[in-house]
């Protein structure tokens, strides 16, 4: 075996020392919480929604929307949006974050060769000649090859802490890239159902219209048989006008609810248009499952990153203390000398060196101490951001609940006024046609009956937002496999 051999041999042998000890608290991840309920004291649970111990969706969260439509554009933001490309990349910055501190706590190994042209200065070593025979300082080629090894063995666990402290925030990172990717499923669905109930009451405006309009030519012709009044006519061209002008603005929420689908899916709006999502064709197959309190904590991505970094900080002060302490590190190098290239590797043109170096800081002020207190606080400041993260959490899936559960009341309420306003149409149609009504009242009764139709759709597209908001809170699952 080469000397080289035997030296790498041994300092990978002392590689395989694990630490004496390891400084620093170990982490215990945070107990769950106590409340016993998801929802907030006093609110009505809601029928689109269920408490499910199991939370097992068969599929993406989404599927349970029943549209293909929205199925086919989520599948393309997540394969098409800057936003994920974003997250994924960061995941690999914090992958090789992991790498790099694995490599580093390990041996180091390191080669270097060379070849230098010299000129000896004989005198500088006291030989100037041998009496009057003078000595010429002589020029020659030095060649050499050589390489080092080192091994810090990690006597109080630093190396150890700072491979843990790697490990839990690429954790973080990950959990981090799936809330984004639930994020981004979230985004593109509300926005869907947004394009769906502004064609919904679009389309109950330009029913409208259409009914103002017939509702003139019944005027028209009333007037030509003496059977109307100039004020029914006025106030059936002013109805017409008020719908009228309820369009423009509709139709630029929906311009604008595209654009923003279109961005979410990583489009352009002029390369890319939304599938005409209709409320008729989306909505819920079964109620939303809602983990409870004990099980939202170790689902939801952003609540697990927050713990993933707590996870970070914890093992940040044993990397602090560790440092407070005196390491050893083992090593050793070889180089090979020769005048000529072909004497390169003999023996006797060999030099080595092993051994062990002692580093302890003596003074420094402070410094080190102050900086495993700032671990400290960083590791207290990382526990609250964590239970501030679990409260917003519960907060969020109360209030999409209670939004829920008065959409339950909403829809019922506009359900029954619309059908008050359809028999009130109705009634007052057949008393126009008898001779005891006026054609004002039917006017008035189809405006009633339209604005209930248009509530109505504002209200479903509501309940169908606060649902998806609710999958989103639980920390649905996103995935497409």
């Amino acid at each position: 075996m080469s000397p080289t051999t035997k030296l790498i041999a041994a300092l990978l042998a002392a590689s395989s020392l694990t630490a004496c000890t390891t400084v620093g608290p170990n982490f215990q991840a945070p107990e769950a919480p106590k409340t016993v309920s998801t929802l907030g004291a006093g609110d009505t649970a809601p029928t689109a929604a269920r408490l499910d111990a199991a939370q097992a969706n068969a599929g993406p969260w989404w599927t349970a929307l029943n549209s293909p439509e929205l199925d086919a554009v989520i599948r393309q933001a997540l394969k098409d949006s800057p936003t994920l490309a974003e997250a994924d990349a960061t995941l690999a910055q914090s992958q090789s974050a992991l790498a790099q501190a694995r490599g580093v706590a390990g041996p180091q190994v390191t080669g270097n060769a060379g070849v230098a042209r010299e000129r000896a200065n004989l005198q500088a070593f006291g030989f100037t000649g041998f009496g009057d025979i003078k000595l010429s300082n002589p020029t020659f080629s030095l060649y050499s090859v050589g390489g080092a090894v080192s091994y810090d063995l990690d006597l109080w666990g630093g190396n150890k802490r700072r491979i843990e402290s790697a490990t839990a925030r690429l954790e973080a990172e990950g959990r981090r890239t799936e809330a984004a990717y639930l994020s981004l499923t979230a985004n593109v669905a509300m926005q869907a159902a947004t394009i769906a109930t502004l064609r919904s009451q679009i389309a109950s405006v330009e029913q409208m219209i259409a009914d103002d309009q017939a509702n003139i030519e019944l005027i028209r012709k009333a007037n030509a048989l003496g059977g109307s009044t100039s004020l029914a006519k006025v106030s059936a061209a002013s109805q017409l006008e008020e719908d009228r002008a309820q369009l423009p603005a509709l139709q630029g929420e929906l311009a604008a609810a595209r654009h923003a689908l279109a961005v979410l899916v990583g489009k352009a709006p002029a390369d890319w248009a939304a599938p005409a999502f209709d409320l008729s064709t989306m909505g819920l197959s079964a109620p939303v499952p809602v983990a409870l309190p004990s099980q939202l904590v170790r689902k939801r991505p952003d609540i697990l990153a927050a713990e993933a970094q707590l996870h970070a900080a914890t093992a940040d002060i044993g990397v602090a203390t560790a440092d407070l302490y005196p390491n050893i590190k083992l090593s050793a190098s070889l180089t090979q000398g020769a005048l000529k290239p072909g004497d390169l590797f003999s023996y006797d043109a060999s030099g080595w060196d092993i051994g062990a170096g002692l580093t302890a800081p003596l003074f420094d002020g402070g410094a080190l101490k102050a900086r495993r207190q700032q671990a400290r606080e960083a590791a207290r400041a990382a526990s609250a951001r964590y239970q501030q993260t679990v409260l917003m959490a519960f907060g969020q899936v109360a209030d999409a609940l209670s939004a829920l559960s008065a959409d339950d009341t909403a829809l019922a309420a506009h359900a029954r006024t619309e059908q008050q306003a359809s028999e009130r149409l109705r009634l007052a149609k057949v008393a126009f046609d008898k001779g005891g009504g006026t054609m004002l009242e039917v006017i008035d009764a189809q405006r009633t009956l339209n604005a209930a139709r248009s509530s109505k759709a504002r209200a479903e597209g509501q309940r169908l937002v606060d649902a998806i908001r609710l999958f989103a809170a639980t920390g649905a699952d996103w995935r497409t496999s």
